[in-house]
């Protein structure tokens, strides 16, 4: 028997209509902000990727050539497929754009709990806006989307500017080194690899950082960074707009990528790999033949949401089994028909089974039967039963329509 490959899922009806309805939720979020949704094919360019994140990516990745011997990739993230497609359609489009997504994403990875090879990202890119406010407005934009989906979590925020003024003297390669151990919280190691390049003074620094959670603090630790003003606006507009968010100047989002401020969220429930959401300000396109375009975004792990979320079910809507004998079959099609007209799920036998097995069938599953035999369709009426009650009337279908719309979803 051909089994799944590893690392991927099949979803079966309960559970896609609980993503789909938690992916509906987080889709409107975004909307009442402006943001539209975009959508870039599922493989790309290799260099795409490589460009950012250099040749070692591809261990992670699932890298392959088409028949004309081009370097193809399925894409391990969103952003850098956005950002091309912003250069390749709409450089010249009016800004800020502001662009969201939902799609799944592939990458070569020991699976796990909420990591697998195939998952989804819901994401947004705001392109062409380099303010506080900007800033700010991205950092809502996810706390508005991860609470719309009632996922229980906490916003960690940051800003870059910190940390870079205090490693500021080293080269490039010695700060990805530094951020490797602050990144896992691995303090001896940061201590050991500082007193090697003899700045072991600096540890104490870089630690303090990591734990004070006041921008006073921060001020204190890093100097007066340029970005002073800036990181002030962006806090207060979210004092201001009531997100609910504790500071951190520990994130480690990538010196290299990341230009400013940067922000994490985590989940209450999901023990080790509780990140659901990451992002911040970035600039990227540059590196792809575009402008040097401020740009900001984020990327929420939709099979973490729904791994945090675990067996709540949303409310389904109503469904009736429409119940009929021969002589009533063509005047149930058109009853079924007024039925999904009207927006309402209709499911009628079609294994020729007879009147009380089909009403036994629909026992299991539909909230209302709707029964039509000769009689019924002579008269141009339906036997209404609700299954959950036993209550039944005999009603014309458009009376009956109104009341199974009245009974609302379950």
């Amino acid at each position: 028997m051909i089994q799944k490959p590893r690392g991927t899922r099949d979803f079966l009806p309960d559970e896609m209509e609980a993503r789909r309805n938690t992916e509906t939720k987080m889709r409107e979020a975004v909307r009442r902000w402006g943001y539209r949704e975009v959508c870039t094919p599922e493989f790309e360019d290799l260099e795409l990727f490589t460009l950012r994140s250099g040749e070692g990516i591809m261990q992670e990745m699932y890298v392959f050539e088409d028949k004309g011997g081009r370097k193809l990739a399925l894409r391990p993230e969103i952003t850098a497929a956005v950002i091309r497609m912003y250069i390749n359609e709409a450089k010249v489009a009016p800004k800020p754009l502001r662009w969201c997504y939902f799609a799944d994403c592939f990458r070569y990875e020991r699976p796990q709990k909420g990591r697998y090879r195939q998952f989804w990202q819901f994401g947004a890119e705001l392109i062409g806006a380099d303010t506080a406010i900007a800033d700010a407005e991205v950092i809502m934009l996810a706390a508005d989307a991860l609470n719309a989906t009632g996922v229980t979590w906490d916003l960690k925020v940051g800003h870059l500017a910190f940390m870079k003024n205090l490693l500021k003297d080293l080269e490039s390669s010695a700060q990805r080194r530094v951020m490797a151990h602050l990144d896992k919280k691995d303090f001896e190691g940061l201590k050991a690899t500082l007193a090697d390049m003899s700045k072991a003074d600096l540890g104490e620094s870089l630690t303090a950082l990591v734990e004070c959670r006041t921008l006073g603090e921060a001020f204190e630790i890093a100097g007066m960074i340029p970005e002073k003003e800036r990181v002030e606006q962006m806090t207060g507009i979210l004092d201001a707009s009531g997100v609910t968010y504790s500071l951190n100047f520990g994130i480690a989002r990538g010196l290299d990528y990341y230009t400013g401020m940067v922000f994490e969220g985590f989940a209450h429930n999901l023990g080790a790999e509780n990140q659901i959401v990451g992002g911040g300000a970035y600039r990227l396109a540059h590196l792809f033949g575009g402008d040097d375009v401020a740009s900001s975004g984020f990327a929420i792990g939709f099979d973490r949401v729904m791994v945090s979320l675990g067996d709540v079910q949303p409310k389904k809507n109503t469904i009736v089994g429409i119940v009929c004998t021969n002589e009533g079959r063509t005047f149930a099609l058109s009853v079924a028909r007024a039925f999904r007209a009207e927006g309402i799920r209709a499911e009628m036998d079609l294994m020729e089974r007879g009147l009380g097995a089909q009403m036994a069938h629909a026992s299991k599953s539909a909230d209302f039967a709707v029964v039509i035999g000769g009689r019924e369709a002579e008269a141009g009426q339906v036997t209404l039963k609700n299954l959950h009650s036993g209550e039944q009337k005999t009603l014309s279908p458009a009376v009956a329509i109104a009341e199974v719309k009245a009974h609302g979803a379950r």
